[in-house]
């Protein structure tokens, strides 16, 4: 922890907030792949661009958690339809209050990421799961208890099942069918695992950075599938077991795992609490936990 790393956390919580969670993310994606054409073209270690992006920007900090704890905070006070909507930026909103609530944020995305470090790993490049996304979900309910009003999981439309949501208050209708996650999940996690395969590390970074910036035209209300906890737990089990079939299982899993977390934290709630950084949470859990004992090794398979 540096002062230094404080002050650029709070600006870039200030700049997440001002442009909006979904927005500032999709800029995740973008810097992402640059980091990973950088790596590629010098050698792996002869960068540190992924400061940026997992770093100064990163979505736990100064990005997409500092942008939904502002609408959480902006909706409270009626200054936004919903503290669900992470795509408005709030420097829309002409409220200076905003901005700053996502700077706060910025720092506590900070001091969260720097005290899950201190968690004890599963060995060498194996941390106990992925950082960046801990801190984001860990910092979406730390805004739901100080600006929503529904609880830890919010309450079900009477007459319906917590885990049946109307259309209206589902995460994303048109990726809510068991058919549809089904599909996209093997998709992506095909995709995703034949980046991890052949380019180790740099193509799990790759397939995260693909499905992240992706989701900029999802701002721009094209309904493109959201696939980042899809593609880069697959990519990471390709990496670990170096088969696109335990890839493509995996993507499965984090597909229908993703749609449980929404309708879990986000469907019958008033904030928003991202149902793929849970799901990206749990897998890496598993996937860095299966390596550590050894399963990629006992369960072979040929591709």
């Amino acid at each position: 922890m540096t002062l230094l790393g404080l002050l650029v956390a709070f600006g870039g919580g200030i700049f997440g907030a001002a442009i909006g969670a979904l927005p500032a993310f999709a800029f995740v994606g973008f810097l992402t792949m640059i980091g990973v054409a950088i790596q590629l073209a010098l050698g792996a270690g002869t960068t540190d661009f992924f400061g940026i992006p997992f770093g100064a920007f990163g979505p736990h900090a100064g990005g997409f958690a500092a942008g939904v704890a502002a609408a959480a905070y902006a909706a409270k006070k009626g200054k936004l339809d919903s503290g669900r909507n992470i795509v408005t930026a709030g420097m829309g909103l002409n409220a200076p209050d905003v901005l700053l609530v996502g700077g706060i944020f910025g720092l506590i995305g900070y001091l969260i990421f720097w005290a899950l470090q201190l968690v004890p790993s599963f060995g060498p490049g194996l941390a106990f799961s992925d950082l960046p996304a801990v801190g984001v979900v860990i910092s979406a309910f730390l805004a739901r208890f100080l600006w929503g009003t529904c609880g830890f999981c919010g309450k079900a439309d009477p007459g319906r099942g917590f885990f049946h949501p109307t259309d209206a208050t589902k995460w994303l209708v048109f990726q809510s069918s068991p058919a549809q996650i089904a599909v996209i999940g093997l998709g992506g996690g095909l995709l995703g695992a034949w980046l991890g395969v052949t380019h180790g590390v740099p193509g799990a970074l790759l397939a995260f950075g693909i499905a992240a910036s992706s989701l900029f035209f999802l701002t721009l209300g094209v309904l493109i599938p959201v696939t980042h906890h899809i593609m880069l737990p697959a990519a990471l089990a390709g990496v670990a077991s170096g088969s696109v079939i335990w890839g493509a299982v995996v993507g499965i899993l984090s597909a229908f795992l993703g749609e449980f977390f929404a309708r879990a934290f986000l469907c019958h709630g008033d904030t928003h609490v991202d149902p793929p950084a849970c799901a990206i949470a749990v897998m890496t859990f598993a996937i860095n936990l299966l390596t550590a004992v050894g399963f990629w090794t006992l369960a072979p398979l040929p591709v």
